[in-house]
This record gives structure tokens, sequence and C-alpha cells, in this order.
């Protein structure tokens, strides 16, 4: 994961030398201090999906060019084969992998996102991301906290909701959760 790290943030560099975006505007976009942004950059702290997400709508280029360095080709349809779509780790215990990344112009993305369990382990980290979302637990159940409310969602359960709400998960029990995620602004 270290290496994808590093990766990404040298993309997102090379985006902030061709744009000529400082380093403060860049960091100001996804409502971070500087010198937090500096080590995104230098490939030491992770940057969630939502500021990828965020950075990527305000400067046009798809999500998927910073996390993966590939850009989407497909103009009428784009299959996604079981278990191949583009993934990244990351974390330990977040992978997510892009059912819509080889398509020109998608307007929502959707992931496949697996939750690793963390025993003894409850604190939520949340984040925020314009438009709404939507997820359906494929295996597993999570525990689901958005805007001050917490809810379990079994297998097979989904819900859609206002991403701009501070919102985030947790594996529960001992077995990974995976679920859809669709987000759209």
């Amino acid at each position: 994961m270290d290496e994808q790290l590093k990766q990404i943030g040298e993309r997102l560099r090379g985006l902030r030398d061709v744009l000529d975006i400082s380093t403060e505007e860049m960091a100001e976009t996804i409502g971070i201090d500087v010198e937090k942004y500096n080590k995104i950059e230098e490939g030491k702290v992770d940057i969630t999906i939502s500021n990828l997400m965020k950075i990527a709508h305000k400067y046009g280029v798809s999500a998927e060019e910073l996390m993966f360095a590939e850009a989407p080709h497909m103009k009428s349809y784009f299959v996604v084969r079981k278990g191949q779509g583009m993934s990244v780790e990351r974390t330990k215990a977040y992978k997510y992998q892009s059912l819509v990344s080889g398509f020109v112009n998608h307007k929502a993305d959707v992931f496949i996102v697996t939750v690793e369990p963390k025993p003894g382990v409850r604190t939520i980290y949340k984040n925020t991301h314009p438009g709404q979302e939507f997820n359906l637990v494929l295996e597993g159940q999570m525990e689901l906290y958005i805007g001050g409310k917490t809810m379990t969602l079994n297998e097979g359960d989904s819900i859609y909701f206002d991403s701009s709400k501070p919102h985030g998960m947790l594996a529960v029990g001992d077995k990974a959760v995976k679920f859809l995620a669709f987000t759209v602004e």
C-alpha cells in the first residue's frame, strides 16, 4: 500500500504542476491544512476516496486517473468481469474496486468496497462529499453512521443518503463486509 500512496501523491503533484495549482489551493479544495496535504503528496498520509473525487470534479479529471493512472477510453459501454475491476487498497481495512473506470465522462462513481473487521475498534472514520450515495450490502454486516445516527445493515439491505452529511462504516463481527457504493453529484 505504501507504494500506492506514493503513486497517488505523484499524480496529485503532477496535476498541480500541469494546472499551476498551489498546495494551498489543493488543500483548501479538500478542506485540510497545507502540511497534511504535503504529506499526501509525499505518500506519507492516505487520502480518502471522497477527497480524490472532490479534486477530480473540481479540476476536470477522473478519480480513476488519480487512483490508478488510467484514463477511461470507452464511450458506448464498459464491462467489468467479476473480480476484474481496477482496485486500490486504501488501508489494510478498505479495498475499493471501480466498476466504471474505463467509461469516459461517467456521471457516477461505482465501487465494490470491501471493509475488513477491526476487532475491538469502535471508532468510525467519517467523511463527506457532494451529492448522494447508494450502498447495497452484498456480503456480511456493517454499522453505518450518517449525520449522528448509527444503523446496522445486513446482506441485501440498501440505503440512499445525502453524502454531504458526515458518514462512515465498520464491518460487524469477524467477517469482512462487501458492498456496492454508488455516488452521484
